[in-house]
């Protein structure tokens, strides 16, 4: 087990069931993930079955996360049928302090999760007349994007990670008597136009800030105001805010962000997402996220606040742009992550310290929110808890091998992703490097370790686990071949990765 502080043991704090008084959680029309071509997974969903002990179950998966995971502290909620089913928090929001984690009061950072409420108000304001999808994104703008020699970049990419925009970094400071504002920062680190827009997936941290400032030029109010006015508050979500510094009434209750230094949990200090406001600068409470999930669950309605039509909701939830053929894609703003069970939305963020994930099933009412902090693993931990949960609540079994021929071998060696900093050369040692040890298992290296995938389906793999139950189980898929090999991850299809012929490996790199 990791050491916490000076030997401290990690503790569980709990929250009673919770229940709003709600309208019925309709099912979604949603359209349908693509057509898989090959055979799927089974999956079932039996509410008594399934959900009953859940709370015990997550309780013994994070005691491993805890002990394996070097997880210094938690928070996980989980909603169904319009109640909050239990929050749960687990180690420390303190060490030092010997301040555990409250379930109901104390804030994590959800990251990139802030985008959803991004993309919610930016919705609103589609909802009202003032922008449309199809506009031009430099109709709201006053400032200019560097020229292109192409079509637009609509507000409709926006939402699905296609403006064709390099990425950028230095989004995270840690200097609070420096914070830039946003919509200054923007317009001092504008990223290159690398293609067309509406061509292909790459995750932008700076079209959705963008999309946040597109809120504030046509709503008249800065962004962190308008989000509290229009989706915070009317939600009742009172510890919620996208300010930087911290407002002085949340300041007691927030976790800590940790790294593990020599097998100890060690403070940092506030991570500050100010340059990027919009895209992730969130601080929330457990009860606070599930708030926001009941409310997109019930088709944008809690209580009696209303913060989108439920036309609204489903339009964010419906598929937008996929770069595989068979594998899920992007919604609109949310992610859609399953590939063969019931369908999936929601979004991860990380920042430096904090790793969490948002993931709800429209069609079950079903939802959940985990944040960790800790050690370089905790993130892992997240995921390994979000995994456990999908397959302890929805039963999916692995998908039937298969055994036939492809008709276009993908070629072996380097995969590069189309996300990064264009700027800059790219770094060897970030590409994935795919290899066949045999017929239909394909072994994937990337900087953090080797995975093994076996073939489900022509081009089509599946991640291979230590025990193959509970899923869901991650896929990934060759396309574009011959001409133009790429692979993409069912688990992040917010990028894709194309085939590097004749590139160095990281030891050749860091020769020269």
């Amino acid at each position: 087990m990791f050491a916490i502080g000076r030997n401290r043991m990690p503790v569980f704090t709990t929250a009673s069931r919770l229940t709003f008084a709600l309208l019925a959680a309709a099912p979604l029309a949603c359209p349908a993930a693509a057509a898989q071509t090959a055979p799927v997974a089974a999956t079932a969903f039996d509410p008594d079955a399934h959900l009953g002990g859940l709370q015990d179950f997550v309780d013994g998966v994070m005691v491993e996360q805890i002990a394996s995971r070097e997880v210094a502290g938690a928070v996980v909620t989980v909603v169904h049928d319009g109640q909050i089913l239990f929050t749960r928090g687990y180690g420390y929001a303190d060490i030092d302090q010997d301040r555990p984690v409250d379930p109901m009061q104390t804030l994590f950072r959800p990251g990139s999760v802030s985008k959803l409420f991004t993309w919610t108000a930016l919705m609103q304001q589609i909802e009202a007349g003032h922008v449309s999808l199809d506009d031009d994104v430099a109709k709201y703008l006053d400032y200019d994007l560097p020229p292109f020699d192409g079509p637009p970049i609509r507000v409709r990419d926006l939402f699905q990670h296609t403006p064709g925009l390099s990425d950028i970094g230095g989004i995270i400071v840690r200097d609070p008597e420096n914070l830039p504002y946003y919509a200054d920062w923007m317009k001092e680190n504008i990223p290159d136009r690398m293609w067309a827009p509406g061509t292909e997936v790459s995750y932008s941290n700076y079209g959705s800030v963008i999309a946040g400032y597109i809120v504030e030029r046509v709503s008249g109010e800065p962004f962190a105001d308008y989000v509290e006015k229009h989706i915070f508050r009317p939600l009742g979500m009172n510890a919620s805010t996208f300010r930087e510094p911290l407002p002085a009434s949340l300041k007691a209750n927030m976790a800590l962000g940790y790294t593990l230094e020599d097998g100890q949990f060690v403070a940092q200090p506030y991570e500050f997402v100010s340059p990027v406001l919009p895209a992730g600068s969130v601080a929330a409470t457990a009860p606070d996220m599930a708030r926001f999930m009941l409310a997109m669950l019930n088709r944008g309605q809690l209580g009696d606040a209303r913060i989108l039509k439920p036309e609204s909701v489903e339009f964010l939830f419906s598929d937008s742009f996929a770069n595989t053929p068979n594998l899920p894609g992007m919604a609109h703003g949310f992610l859609v992550y399953n590939e063969a069970g019931p369908r999936l939305v929601g979004h991860a963020g990380n920042t430096g310290d904090f790793h969490s994930d948002l993931i709800i099933a429209p069609e079950h009412g079903f939802g959940f929110f985990v944040s960790t902090t800790g050690g370089q693993e905790s993130g892992a931990g997240r995921t390994d808890l979000g995994h456990a949960i999908l397959g302890r609540v929805f039963s999916e079994e692995p998908t039937p091998r298969w055994t036939g021929t492809d008709a276009v071998q993908p070629p072996l060696g380097a995969y590069r992703s189309n996300r990064r900093d264009y700027s800059k050369e790219p770094r060897a040692e970030y590409d994935l490097k795919v290899s066949m040890p045999e017929p239909h298992l394909v072994l994937v290296e990337s900087y953090d370790g080797t995975t093994a995938w076996e073939q489900i389906g022509p081009n089509l793999y599946e991640k291979v686990t230590a025990a193959r139950e509970g899923g869901p189980f991650t896929q990934l898929e060759f396309y574009g071949l011959p001409d133009n090999p790429r692979l993409s991850f069912s688990d992040h299809p917010y990028e894709t990765y194309h085939f590097v012929p004749n590139a160095p490996d990281a030891a050749e790199a860091g020769e020269d």
